[in-house]
């Protein structure tokens, strides 16, 4: 069983916040070469992105289920937040009741006492 104090949930949370910006950016990245023509360098990168992604959700404390069910949450917030930031694709209300409500989620399937 794995619980967690003040410091182990902002850890947590930050590990998603980094893999999440790593997927989000990686997938970007790659996007842009592959449909917009970019430069190989962008898919090198990206893919990278995407490796170093795939890494970070090791340095969780939950389980793989529990970890990855969890990211998905955050993975939607971010992927709004990232098309906000690059692409002028201003979130509606429902991307944030929908994102808050991911996130409801995401806490009660990573940070619930079991």
């Amino acid at each position: 069983m794995v619980s967690y104090d003040a410091e182990g949930v902002a850890l947590a949370i930050l590990l998603f916040i980094v893999a999440g910006i790593c997927e989000v950016g990686g997938g970007w990245l790659v996007w842009k070469w592959r449909r917009e023509g970019w430069s190989w360098a962008f898919f090198i990168l990206g893919s990278i992105l995407l490796v170093v992604y795939g890494i970070i959700p090791t340095l969780q404390r939950q389980t793989f289920a529990r970890t990855y069910a969890a990211y998905g949450g955050f993975f939607i917030v971010l992927s709004l937040v990232w098309g906000w930031i690059t692409e002028g694709a201003r979130p509606d209300v429902w991307d944030v009741v929908g994102s808050i409500v991911a996130l409801i989620g995401v806490s009660m399937i990573m940070f619930a006492r079991r």
